[in-house]
């Protein structure tokens, strides 16, 4: 069968069906269950237009730095800063980024351009930078692990958003602004258009504290009007406690729960029977045996103990500050290497904006933040490469926007959307180049623009799929919505 499909939301008419198997009191959580519940509803067809383009990749990881990683003090460095500290914008040669017309002609809300950055004054760079690898790369001294996997990185340096507050985190994952309501989100759409790898695994797994409420909340892993069959599953690196909701009850043993899932079979064939075109009655016995495969499947998949100990210490997990990002990076390897689809890794979660958040004390707060993602992400790249696993595995980092040239309270940066820095690697994407630029100053991205969701569409386009053809009768998308692959990055 192709690993293209079209997926239908199932009918959800017959409540009372519904209402025994919930309440038969298996262990499961309502949301998981319903989830599991539809995720293989109503048969699949293979329409031909999802099947036209060749896939480059099986799976994705997704990188998400919560609050704004500053693109100057990170992959796009920009030593003019330096030479014009203590001067405003007006007063360098660079005033001219001032009086762009994007800032007339494009929408972008929450945000007073008069406000702040422009009459502050130019803020050094807060770290070093040094060229990497035999491309070249310019890359901060707050990233030398990642920097050492250069030739493996396509820097894109010239993204731009609407949104300049922390909603800008969840139009990143949805491509909409927070005031048009709540979207699918692309790990829900990449898992939406593509058929599973393992049976006994969910497509879509996040990692690490999602958003808070204030920025989208978990809306930025959920599939909306999708269904929530193709709602990220949040797991627990804890192979004693990965996914709570999936545990038996309490004194429940193995044969017991396997003997319960048996007579669920027994009664919901019965009732396939007498109505023989309820595919839902079908959908929901593989559902049930999904949940029981993955009380076994996934515990084994997050015991990082059968890793070797050299590559525990690769990923930082003999360290006190990249041990648990550490343990998400190595468990979103033997993720993907296990067959999930997609992988989404939260990042900086502190109840409000995140940690990445620099609007004072930059140099000590992303110091902190880099050191715990670093060394991880960089042992990921290379691991993947090493297992021969990158070819297939679109890695993807981002954060929602970047930071001003100018400061703010003397030793931070504010929120800044109209040009930033996202990196993609892998996944039939070409390494050592850097796309697109901002400014001299980067204030703007100026050459080779790209909204959030040309990421998106580039990610859907490496898995073989054209976001025009997700189509769900009665919804329409904006064009901004769908985005365009960036082909000049493609290998």
């Amino acid at each position: 069968m192709s690993q293209f499909v079209e997926r239908n939301i199932p009918d959800s008419s017959d409540s009372t069906r519904r209402a025994f198997l919930q309440d038969m009191g298996l262990g499961f959580g309502s949301v998981a269950l319903a989830s599991m519940l539809q995720r293989d509803a109503i048969a699949d067809t293979v329409p031909d237009q999802l099947a036209q383009l060749a896939p480059r990749a099986k799976s994705v990881i997704w990188l998400f730095m919560i609050g704004g990683t500053s693109h100057m003090e990170s992959f796009d460095p920009k030593p003019l800063l330096n030479k014009y500290a203590g001067k405003t914008l007006e007063e360098t040669p660079y005033g001219h980024v001032l009086k762009s017309p994007y800032l007339e002609n494009e929408r972008v809300v929450a945000f007073d351009p008069n406000n702040g950055f422009i009459r502050t004054t130019c803020f050094p760079l807060q770290i070093g930078y040094r060229q990497r690898g035999e491309s070249g790369l310019e890359i901060s001294d707050w990233w030398p692990h990642v920097g050492s996997c250069a030739d493996d990185l396509c820097l894109i340096r010239s993204m731009w958003t609407e949104d300049s507050n922390h909603g800008a985190q969840l139009q990143f994952h949805t491509g909409r602004h927070r005031i048009d309501g709540f979207f699918p989100t692309i790990g829900a759409w990449a898992t939406y258009g593509l058929g599973t790898l393992n049976a006994n695994l969910p497509e879509f797994i996040v990692l690490g504290n999602p958003l808070a409420d204030c920025c989208g909340g978990r809306e930025a892993h959920r599939a909306n009007y999708l269904g929530p069959q193709y709602d990220g599953v949040p797991l627990k690196v804890d192979p004693e406690n990965s996914m709570p909701y999936l545990a038996p009850e309490q004194g429940v043993y193995v044969e017991e729960q396997r003997r319960q899932f048996d007579l669920l079979k027994e009664l919901n064939q019965l009732t396939a029977t007498r109505n023989p075109d309820d595919d839902a009655i079908t959908a929901r016995i593989r559902a049930y045996e999904l949940a029981f495969r993955m009380q076994t499947a996934i515990p084994d998949v997050v015991d990082l103990a059968a890793e070797t100990q050299q590559t525990q210490d690769a990923y930082g997990l003999n360290q006190a500050e990249t041990k648990t990002f550490g343990r998400q990076m190595l468990t979103a390897r033997r993720l993907v290497e296990s067959g999930v689809r997609f992988v989404q890794v939260y990042h900086g979660y502190n109840g409000g904006a995140g940690s990445w958040d620099a609007h004072k004390g930059l140099k000590n707060g992303h110091s902190r933040m880099c050191k715990q993602v670093d060394q991880p992400i960089g042992a990921l790249l290379k691991d993947l490469k090493q297992r021969g696993l990158l070819d297939e595995t679109l890695v993807v980092w981002a954060s929602e926007f970047g930071r001003t040239p100018g400061s703010q309270h003397s030793d931070g940066r504010d929120h800044h959307p109209y040009g930033f820095t996202v990196w993609m690697a892998g996944g039939g994407i070409k390494g050592g180049i850097a796309h697109g630029a901002t400014d001299e100053v980067g204030f703007h991205a100026v050459e080779d623009r790209h909204f959030v969701t040309d990421v998106h569409a580039t990610l859907l386009h490496q898995l073989g799929l054209n976001p025009r053809d997700l189509a769900i009768p009665g919804r329409k998308r904006l064009e901004r919505e769908l985005g365009h692959p960036i082909h000049d990055i493609i290998a």
